[in-house]
Protein backbone atom coordinates (compact mmCIF):
# COMPACT_ATOMS: atom_id res chain seq x y z
CA UNK A 1 0.00 0.00 0.00
CA UNK A 2 0.99 3.61 -0.43
CA UNK A 3 2.69 5.17 2.64
CA UNK A 4 -0.18 7.65 3.04
CA UNK A 5 -2.59 4.74 3.58
CA UNK A 6 -0.85 3.81 6.85
CA UNK A 7 0.09 7.32 7.96
CA UNK A 8 -1.37 8.42 11.30
CA UNK A 9 -2.77 11.95 11.22
CA UNK A 10 -3.51 13.67 14.53
CA UNK A 11 -6.54 15.86 15.19
CA UNK A 12 -5.82 19.45 14.19
CA UNK A 13 -3.63 18.57 11.21
CA UNK A 14 -3.96 17.23 7.69
CA UNK A 15 -1.50 15.24 5.61
CA UNK A 16 -0.85 16.62 2.13
CA UNK A 17 0.96 14.36 -0.31
CA UNK A 18 2.22 15.93 -3.51
CA UNK A 19 2.91 13.46 -6.31
CA UNK A 20 3.84 15.69 -9.28
CA UNK A 21 2.20 18.33 -11.50
CA UNK A 22 -0.97 19.37 -9.59
CA UNK A 23 -1.73 15.91 -8.18
CA UNK A 24 -2.34 15.82 -4.43
CA UNK A 25 -3.85 13.54 -1.84
CA UNK A 26 -5.16 14.76 1.52
CA UNK A 27 -5.75 12.66 4.62
CA UNK A 28 -7.42 13.88 7.80
CA UNK A 29 -7.43 12.46 11.33
CA UNK A 30 -10.54 10.41 10.51
CA UNK A 31 -8.63 8.70 7.70
CA UNK A 32 -10.67 10.23 4.86
CA UNK A 33 -8.59 10.59 1.69
CA UNK A 34 -9.30 13.10 -1.08
CA UNK A 35 -7.27 13.10 -4.28
CA UNK A 36 -7.06 16.24 -6.38
CA UNK A 37 -6.49 16.06 -10.15
CA UNK A 38 -5.00 12.53 -10.23
CA UNK A 39 -2.85 12.21 -13.36
CA UNK A 40 -0.69 9.10 -13.49
CA UNK A 41 -0.14 8.01 -17.11
CA UNK A 42 1.72 4.72 -17.41
CA UNK A 43 2.96 5.30 -20.95
CA UNK A 44 5.84 7.75 -20.42
CA UNK A 45 8.31 8.72 -23.10
CA UNK A 46 11.56 10.35 -21.91
CA UNK A 47 11.00 13.18 -24.37
CA UNK A 48 7.77 14.16 -22.62
CA UNK A 49 7.99 13.03 -18.98
CA UNK A 50 10.69 13.76 -16.43
CA UNK A 51 10.10 10.56 -14.47
CA UNK A 52 9.91 7.19 -16.26
CA UNK A 53 7.38 5.75 -13.81
CA UNK A 54 4.20 7.34 -12.41
CA UNK A 55 4.47 8.31 -8.74
CA UNK A 56 1.32 6.37 -7.78
CA UNK A 57 -0.23 3.01 -8.50
CA UNK A 58 -3.84 4.09 -8.05
CA UNK A 59 -4.90 0.77 -6.47
CA UNK A 60 -2.51 1.28 -3.53
CA UNK A 61 -4.14 4.39 -2.04
CA UNK A 62 -7.68 3.89 -0.70
CA UNK A 63 -9.54 7.01 -1.80
CA UNK A 64 -12.91 8.31 -0.66
CA UNK A 65 -13.28 11.33 -2.94
CA UNK A 66 -11.68 12.81 -6.03
CA UNK A 67 -11.82 16.55 -6.76
CA UNK A 68 -11.16 17.78 -10.29
CA UNK A 69 -10.39 21.39 -11.20
CA UNK A 70 -10.94 21.28 -14.98
CA UNK A 71 -11.17 18.94 -17.94
CA UNK A 72 -7.64 19.11 -19.36
CA UNK A 73 -5.79 15.81 -19.57
CA UNK A 74 -3.36 16.52 -16.74
CA UNK A 75 -6.26 17.38 -14.41
CA UNK A 76 -9.03 15.03 -15.55
CA UNK A 77 -7.33 11.84 -16.73
CA UNK A 78 -9.81 9.05 -17.55
CA UNK A 79 -7.25 6.26 -17.11
CA UNK A 80 -6.42 7.21 -13.51
CA UNK A 81 -10.07 7.86 -12.70
CA UNK A 82 -10.97 4.42 -14.08
CA UNK A 83 -8.25 2.72 -12.04
CA UNK A 84 -9.32 4.50 -8.83
CA UNK A 85 -12.92 3.48 -9.49
CA UNK A 86 -11.95 -0.14 -10.16
CA UNK A 87 -10.08 -0.37 -6.87
CA UNK A 88 -12.46 1.74 -4.76
CA UNK A 89 -15.96 1.63 -6.27
CA UNK A 90 -17.46 3.68 -3.41
CA UNK A 91 -15.27 6.68 -4.29
CA UNK A 92 -17.14 9.84 -5.34
CA UNK A 93 -15.93 12.13 -8.11
CA UNK A 94 -16.63 15.87 -7.98
CA UNK A 95 -15.75 18.52 -10.54
CA UNK A 96 -16.96 21.11 -13.04
CA UNK A 97 -19.44 20.09 -15.75
CA UNK A 98 -16.91 19.24 -18.44
CA UNK A 99 -14.93 16.97 -16.10
CA UNK A 100 -18.02 15.07 -15.01
CA UNK A 101 -19.24 14.79 -18.61
CA UNK A 102 -15.87 13.31 -19.54
CA UNK A 103 -16.09 10.77 -16.73
CA UNK A 104 -19.52 9.71 -17.99
CA UNK A 105 -18.26 9.49 -21.56
CA UNK A 106 -14.83 7.90 -21.12
CA UNK A 107 -14.86 5.83 -17.92
CA UNK A 108 -16.93 3.04 -16.35
CA UNK A 109 -17.63 5.11 -13.22
CA UNK A 110 -21.24 4.85 -12.06
CA UNK A 111 -22.83 8.26 -12.78
CA UNK A 112 -24.49 8.07 -9.36
CA UNK A 113 -20.98 8.44 -7.88
CA UNK A 114 -20.33 11.74 -9.66
CA UNK A 115 -21.34 15.29 -8.82
CA UNK A 116 -21.02 18.62 -10.60
CA UNK A 117 -19.82 21.60 -8.60
CA UNK A 118 -19.80 25.23 -9.70
CA UNK A 119 -17.92 28.30 -8.51
CA UNK A 120 -19.57 29.76 -5.42
CA UNK A 121 -20.94 26.40 -4.25
CA UNK A 122 -19.99 24.58 -1.05
CA UNK A 123 -20.00 20.85 -0.56
CA UNK A 124 -19.49 18.64 2.50
CA UNK A 125 -17.29 15.60 1.85
CA UNK A 126 -17.13 13.65 5.14
CA UNK A 127 -15.14 15.95 7.47
CA UNK A 128 -14.06 18.32 4.69
CA UNK A 129 -15.94 21.43 3.66
CA UNK A 130 -15.14 22.21 0.02
CA UNK A 131 -15.61 25.70 -1.41
CA UNK A 132 -15.37 26.03 -5.21
CA UNK A 133 -13.91 29.27 -6.62
CA UNK A 134 -12.97 30.39 -10.09
CA UNK A 135 -9.41 29.88 -11.34
CA UNK A 136 -10.15 31.51 -14.67
CA UNK A 137 -13.17 33.79 -15.14
CA UNK A 138 -15.60 32.51 -17.80
CA UNK A 139 -15.13 35.71 -19.83
CA UNK A 140 -11.33 35.58 -19.70
CA UNK A 141 -9.67 38.98 -19.38
CA UNK A 142 -10.59 41.13 -22.41
CA UNK A 143 -8.53 44.08 -21.16
CA UNK A 144 -5.40 41.89 -21.14
CA UNK A 145 -6.26 40.22 -24.43
CA UNK A 146 -7.00 36.86 -22.78
CA UNK A 147 -9.83 34.93 -24.41
CA UNK A 148 -12.47 33.00 -22.46
CA UNK A 149 -11.19 29.58 -21.33
CA UNK A 150 -12.19 26.51 -23.31
CA UNK A 151 -13.59 24.77 -20.21
CA UNK A 152 -14.65 25.75 -16.69
CA UNK A 153 -11.59 26.31 -14.49
CA UNK A 154 -12.07 25.96 -10.73
CA UNK A 155 -9.93 26.16 -7.62
CA UNK A 156 -10.90 24.90 -4.19
CA UNK A 157 -10.60 25.96 -0.58
CA UNK A 158 -10.86 22.92 1.70
CA UNK A 159 -11.46 23.28 5.42
CA UNK A 160 -10.92 20.26 7.67
CA UNK A 161 -10.27 20.08 11.40
CA UNK A 162 -9.30 23.75 11.55
CA UNK A 163 -6.88 23.54 8.60
CA UNK A 164 -7.65 25.75 5.58
CA UNK A 165 -6.05 24.82 2.27
CA UNK A 166 -6.34 26.51 -1.12
CA UNK A 167 -5.67 24.69 -4.39
CA UNK A 168 -5.50 27.12 -7.28
CA UNK A 169 -6.10 24.82 -10.23
CA UNK A 170 -4.74 26.62 -13.32
CA UNK A 171 -5.31 30.31 -12.61
CA UNK A 172 -5.50 32.98 -15.27
CA UNK A 173 -2.23 34.86 -15.85
CA UNK A 174 -3.67 38.10 -14.44
CA UNK A 175 -5.32 36.48 -11.41
CA UNK A 176 -3.74 38.87 -8.90
CA UNK A 177 -5.29 41.85 -10.73
CA UNK A 178 -8.88 40.65 -10.23
CA UNK A 179 -10.47 41.41 -6.84
CA UNK A 180 -13.53 39.40 -7.91
CA UNK A 181 -11.32 36.31 -8.07
CA UNK A 182 -9.21 37.06 -5.00
CA UNK A 183 -11.87 38.13 -2.52
CA UNK A 184 -13.90 34.89 -2.27
CA UNK A 185 -10.68 33.06 -1.43
CA UNK A 186 -9.39 35.69 0.98
CA UNK A 187 -12.75 35.64 2.78
CA UNK A 188 -12.19 31.95 3.57
CA UNK A 189 -8.79 32.77 5.13
CA UNK A 190 -6.75 29.82 3.85
CA UNK A 191 -3.52 29.14 5.69
CA UNK A 192 -1.65 27.51 2.83
CA UNK A 193 -1.98 27.75 -0.95
CA UNK A 194 -0.86 25.33 -3.66
CA UNK A 195 -0.30 27.67 -6.57
CA UNK A 196 0.21 27.01 -10.27
CA UNK A 197 2.87 29.29 -11.72
CA UNK A 198 5.58 29.38 -14.38
CA UNK A 199 8.47 31.79 -15.05
CA UNK A 200 7.75 32.28 -18.75
CA UNK A 201 4.60 30.43 -19.86
CA UNK A 202 1.99 33.15 -20.02
CA UNK A 203 -1.09 31.02 -19.38
CA UNK A 204 -0.38 31.13 -15.63
CA UNK A 205 0.91 33.83 -13.28
CA UNK A 206 4.64 34.45 -13.54
CA UNK A 207 6.60 34.16 -10.30
CA UNK A 208 6.04 37.81 -9.33
CA UNK A 209 2.33 37.48 -10.08
CA UNK A 210 2.17 34.34 -7.96
CA UNK A 211 3.70 36.23 -5.03
CA UNK A 212 1.19 39.06 -5.50
CA UNK A 213 -1.62 36.50 -5.60
CA UNK A 214 -0.43 34.82 -2.37
CA UNK A 215 -0.15 38.19 -0.62
CA UNK A 216 -3.59 39.37 -1.72
CA UNK A 217 -5.21 36.16 -0.49
CA UNK A 218 -3.42 36.44 2.84
CA UNK A 219 -1.64 33.08 2.78
CA UNK A 220 0.83 32.12 5.48
CA UNK A 221 2.53 29.49 3.31
CA UNK A 222 2.69 29.06 -0.45
CA UNK A 223 3.61 25.89 -2.34
CA UNK A 224 4.62 25.83 -6.02
CA UNK A 225 2.41 23.58 -8.18
CA UNK A 226 2.22 22.34 -11.78
CA UNK A 227 5.82 21.13 -12.01
CA UNK A 228 8.15 18.10 -11.98
CA UNK A 229 6.09 16.21 -14.54
CA UNK A 230 6.62 17.44 -18.12
CA UNK A 231 10.10 18.00 -19.49
CA UNK A 232 9.11 21.15 -21.35
CA UNK A 233 6.95 22.71 -18.64
CA UNK A 234 9.09 22.34 -15.54
CA UNK A 235 10.69 25.14 -13.52
CA UNK A 236 13.09 25.61 -10.60
CA UNK A 237 11.08 25.97 -7.35
CA UNK A 238 14.04 27.65 -5.64
CA UNK A 239 13.92 30.46 -8.18
CA UNK A 240 10.20 30.78 -7.48
CA UNK A 241 10.83 30.89 -3.71
CA UNK A 242 13.44 33.62 -4.14
CA UNK A 243 10.70 36.02 -5.28
CA UNK A 244 8.97 35.99 -1.88
CA UNK A 245 9.87 38.92 0.37
CA UNK A 246 10.20 38.77 4.12
CA UNK A 247 7.89 38.76 5.99
CA UNK A 248 5.79 36.15 4.22
CA UNK A 249 3.96 34.52 2.83
CA UNK A 250 6.57 31.85 3.45
CA UNK A 251 7.42 29.65 0.46
CA UNK A 252 7.25 25.93 1.17
CA UNK A 253 8.71 23.44 -1.33
CA UNK A 254 7.45 19.88 -0.97
CA UNK A 255 9.97 17.35 -2.32
CA UNK A 256 8.85 15.22 -5.24
CA UNK A 257 6.36 12.49 -4.30
CA UNK A 258 6.32 13.18 -0.55
CA UNK A 259 4.04 14.58 2.12
CA UNK A 260 3.81 17.22 4.81
CA UNK A 261 1.68 17.31 7.95
CA UNK A 262 0.15 20.76 8.08
CA UNK A 263 -1.33 22.01 11.38
CA UNK A 264 -4.34 24.15 12.19
CA UNK A 265 -1.99 26.60 13.93
CA UNK A 266 0.54 27.25 11.15
CA UNK A 267 1.82 30.39 12.84
CA UNK A 268 3.53 27.99 15.24
CA UNK A 269 5.55 26.42 12.44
Amino acid sequence: MHPLADLSVLPGQVAVHWFEQSCYALKDAAGTVIQLDPYFPRQRSPERFIHPQPPLDEATLPTNFVLLTHSHNDHTWPESISRIWAAFPHCRFVGPPESIERIHRETPVNPAQTQVIQAGETLKLAGYRVHAVYAKPPVGDPDAGISPPDVTHLGYVLIVDGVRLYFSGDPIHTFADHPALLQPIADLQPHIGFLTTHPSEGEFPFFAGCVKMAQAIGLRHAVPAHRACFVKRDYDPDQWAAHFPSPGPLPLIIPYNSHILYPSNPEGR
